[in-house]
């Protein structure tokens, strides 16, 4: 198992769109072998005294933080797959996107523990 990780700031008017982006996104993933995707908008993200999700991005106001997650078989097939994926043109970056991608902070994690999975594969 391999994880990557992101944090996006997101107009909140922009809900809607951003689901239907995450959607139409993870589908071509799946096909790509991602094993999951999980996009969860803000709830309850608090601000912290030092550092926080929306210093961590930059957020401006009236944007909520998604704090998202793919899980890979493998760190060789995610990049396998990101490989092929810089390929594919259904994957070429809209003008418009729900987002300001250069605000999102990414990361990929080699699992050291887990609750409720295998971490075979990885």
């Amino acid at each position: 198992m391999y994880v990557a990780g992101f944090v996006i700031p997101v107009p909140e008017e922009n809900f809607e769109a951003y689901k239907a982006w995450a959607q139409a996104s993870a589908e071509l993933f799946r096909e790509y072998g991602c094993l999951e995707i999980v996009d969860s908008w803000e709830d309850n993200v608090p601000d912290g005294q030092h550092t926080d999700f929306r210093r961590a991005v930059a957020a401006r106001k009236g944007e909520r933080i998604v704090l998202s997650w793919q899980v890979w078989p493998s760190r060789e097939e995610m990049e396998e797959a990101e490989a092929r994926i810089a390929k594919d043109t259904r994957f070429d970056i809209p003008v418009e996107i729900p987002f300001d991608h250069r605000r999102l902070i990414l990361g990929a994690f080699s699992p050291i523990h887990t609750m409720g999975r295998s971490t075979a594969g990885g």
